[in-house]
C-alpha cells in the first residue's frame, strides 16, 4: 500500500498563499487517483480538489477551484495544492488521499482508501 506524508501547512496571514506537498512512498505513485481533503474543528471533511493518474483531468470544489489549483509530478511521487488568497475560512487541517478504486478525480471520501496525516493550515485575519 501506498504511504502519504503531507507538508507545506502554517501559519499566514490573510491574503497570504501557501503550497501543499502531498510525497507519497511504498508503492508506485501513477495509477492511483489523487485527492485533497480538509477538516476544519466541528466541522465534516470537505473536498477540495482532486486530480486523475496522469494529472490530465483535475476536479475541484466550485467554491475553492479558482484559488485552489490541483497538480501533481509522478517523477516525484507528489502531487500539490498551491493555496492562493487565502482567508480565514480556509483555516483547517488539510489532507491528502489516495486511490485505487476510482480513475476519474471525484469527490467522495469513501472513494478514497489511503490518506495522510494531515497538515495544519491557519489563516490569520
Amino acid at each position: 500500500q501506498v504511504q502519504l506524508v503531507e507538508s507545506g501547512g502554517g501559519l499566514v496571514q490573510a491574503g497570504g498563499s501557501l503550497r501543499l506537498s502531498c510525497a507519497a512512498s511504498g508503492r508506485t505513485f501513477s495509477p492511483y487517483t489523487m485527492g485533497w481533503f480538509r477538516q476544519a474543528p466541528g466541522k465534516e471533511r470537505e473536498f477540495v480538489a482532486a486530480i486523475n493518474r496522469l494529472g490530465t483531468t483535475t476536479y475541484s470544489s466550485d467554491s475553492m477551484k479558482d484559488r485552489f489549483p490541483i497538480s501533481r509530478d509522478n517523477t516525484k511521487n507528489t502531487v500539490y495544492l498551491q493555496m492562493n488568497s487565502l482567508t480565514p475560512e480556509d483555516t483547517a487541517v488539510y489532507y491528502c488521499a489516495a486511490s485505487l478504486r476510482i480513475s476519474a478525480p471525484k469527490q467522495t471520501v469513501s472513494e478514497y482508501n489511503f490518506w495522510g496525516q494531515g497538515t495544519q493550515v491557519t489563516v490569520s485575519s
